[in-house]
This record gives C-alpha cells, structure tokens and sequence, in this order.
C-alpha cells in the first residue's frame, strides 16, 4: 500500500496541471491560491504536497519531483518543515476522535504562519486538504486570507467537491480540474501498490481512481463488485437478498462493507446506465432516481445509525422495481 500523499514520491498522469504548475512558478508569476479539484483517489493531494515540495527546495525539474533523500521531502513527510503547514481536520483533543469538519481556529492558525517571514529564506506553503469540510466559519477566515494574501505564501486548496466551496473562495483561486486516472497511469501505480491484483478488473471496478483502487483491493473489494453485477443482473429473491445483506453489514478489520457496497453499487449502476445511453437506450430516468435515491439512503442510514441490513435489502428490492 502507498505511503500517505505527503510522504508518496510516486506520481502518475496529470499532465496538464503538473505544467500548469511548473509553468507558472517559472514565470515568477505564480498565484497565491490554487484549487486543486476532482473526484477522490485520484492524486491531488498527492501532487498538491509534491508541489509543496517542490517549492520549498527550490525545484526546477518539470515534473516537480524531489528525491525522498532530501531534507526537504523527508521534513514535509514528518510535517516538521518551518515553511510548511496542513489545514485539515484534525483529532479532537477532548473527544480523541476525528473532528467531523474543518474548524476556524486551525485556518486562523495557518493565517498567523502565512504571515510570517520565511524560515528558509524562500516560500511559506499551506495545504488545505479536503477544502469541502471547511465551516462557514472557517471558509469566512480562508477567505479573508485569500483577499489580503502576504507576500511569498501560497494556498493549495485540495477539494473533491469545490462545488460546496463559496463562490468567492473559487473565484480568488485559480482552479487546476484534475480528472480520473487514464489505463496507462492506473497500471502503473497498480503495479507498484499491488502487482498481485487483476488490475483490469480493478481499473474497470474503480473509474480512474487510484484511491478506490487500493481500497477495493484492501477490503475485499472483488467479491463486493461481484454481488454488485449479482444484483444488477437480475432480480435476486427474497432469501438471497438477506444473505448479501448480511455478509456486506459486517465490517471487517475496520473496514466499513456497507459505504463501499453502496459506492460500488452507485458506480456500477451509473456506469451502466452511460453505456446503455451511448448504445441508445431511452427511458433511462429510473436508473437516475435510483442513482440519487440510493445516495441518499446511504447518508440517513450513517447519520442516524439506522439498520444497514434493512437498507440493503430495501436497495435489492428497488432495483429491478417496475
């Protein structure tokens, strides 16, 4: 399994935004806030430290690499680096358990370092990972930041979903689209992290994303996909229905069955329903309802603690419903 994004020097595809980036600190016109934005798993984090960095050891190569041997990767890895900091959520100290969101005092920490001189004499970089998990008062703080930017510091805001950003944090930011990872990139990285898989089915299973990949890999993510097509393919009975049930609601080695079975299951369908509309299929409207319903049975089932084997079940029977 891969290293966590801030200690990972390995990098695959995203062209586009790796000389976006390389171009614009070049040109010594580099903006001081970045969104970098797209579906999850699919490396932003991962380039938004490599770029970090990049900068502060005054990179020049284009790809934005930096040896692992260098003081620099080893320092931002062990998140000891005087010029760098991470906004994120963070575990509360009473509760011992990770803060559901992004709170103000964490941004208000990263504005008081923004504002510092340099240690080292060159950048000071903080990255925002998982943007969307700001609250309004966090986001009103970053905001703040983003209007008054000190000199010699840059924001990498990393988000999965910049659409829950507020419009004048994106329109301050310039905003880097990352889309899923081609085949090429996938096998790759998959032949580094897990060379025993069957990375065809894996890429087809996890749509350009190399973080579904490995969680798919890590949590029995084979047979899961294989009750997902069971169920897509036709109506399974009543006594099957509670068997799959009952095998996708026990979480295993703390890995939740049931969030994946449903991402899985939103992904199949979504993904069938696009080929059947390129094959030119019509009446396609259930598939959507169902995409959005099944979504949102999830999020109750999670946030209210409800009976996960009723909801997939409740999910089997829906499916093939006239």
């Amino acid at each position: 399994m891969p290293p966590a994004p801030r200690a990972n020097p390995h990098f695959r595809g995203h062209e586009e935004a790796v000389n976006a980036l390389h171009h614009a600190a070049m040109s010594g016109r580099l903006h001081h806030g970045w969104l970098l934005a797209g579906p999850p798993g699919i490396g932003k984090a991962t380039l938004a430290y490599r770029f970090s960095r990049w900068l502060l050891a005054g990179g020049q190569t284009p790809d934005l690499a930096v040896p692992e041997t260098h003081g620099v990767f080893r320092r931002v890895a062990a998140n000891t680096h005087p010029d760098f900091f991470t906004v994120e959520r963070r575990v509360n100290e009473k509760t011992e358990k990770l803060q559901g969101e992004i709170v103000i005092k964490t941004v208000q920490e990263a504005s008081a370092f923004m504002r510092l001189t340099p240690a080292e004499g060159g950048w000071r970089v903080v990255v925002v990972d998982g943007a969307e998990d700001m609250n309004p008062n966090a986001a009103n703080a970053l905001l703040k930041l983003l209007e008054e930017p000190p000199p010699r510091a840059i924001l990498l805001l990393v988000s999965a979903a910049p659409g829950r950003l507020l419009p004048t944090i994106r329109s301050r930011c310039r905003v880097l689209p990352m889309s899923p990872l081609p085949e090429a990139p996938m096998r790759a990285l998959l032949a580094e992290y897990t060379p025993d898989i069957d990375a065809t089915r894996m890429i087809e299973l996890s749509e350009g994303s190399i973080g579904n990949a490995l969680t798919l890999a890590e949590s029995d993510g084979m047979a899961l996909a294989a009750l997902v097509d069971e169920a897509l393919d036709a109506k399974v009975s009543p006594a099957r229905a509670q068997t799959i049930a009952d095998n996708v609601a026990r979480s295993v080695e703390g890995t939740d069955k049931f969030e994946l079975f449903f991402s899985l299951l939103r992904t199949r369908l979504a993904a069938r329903t696009r080929a059947a509309a390129r094959a030119g299929a019509t009446h396609l409207n259930h598939n959507v309802t169902l995409w959005q319903d099944f979504g949102k049975l999830e999020r109750e089932v999670l946030g209210l603690n409800l009976d996960k084997r009723a909801a997939i079940v409740l999910a089997l029977e829906q499916l093939h419903r006239s």
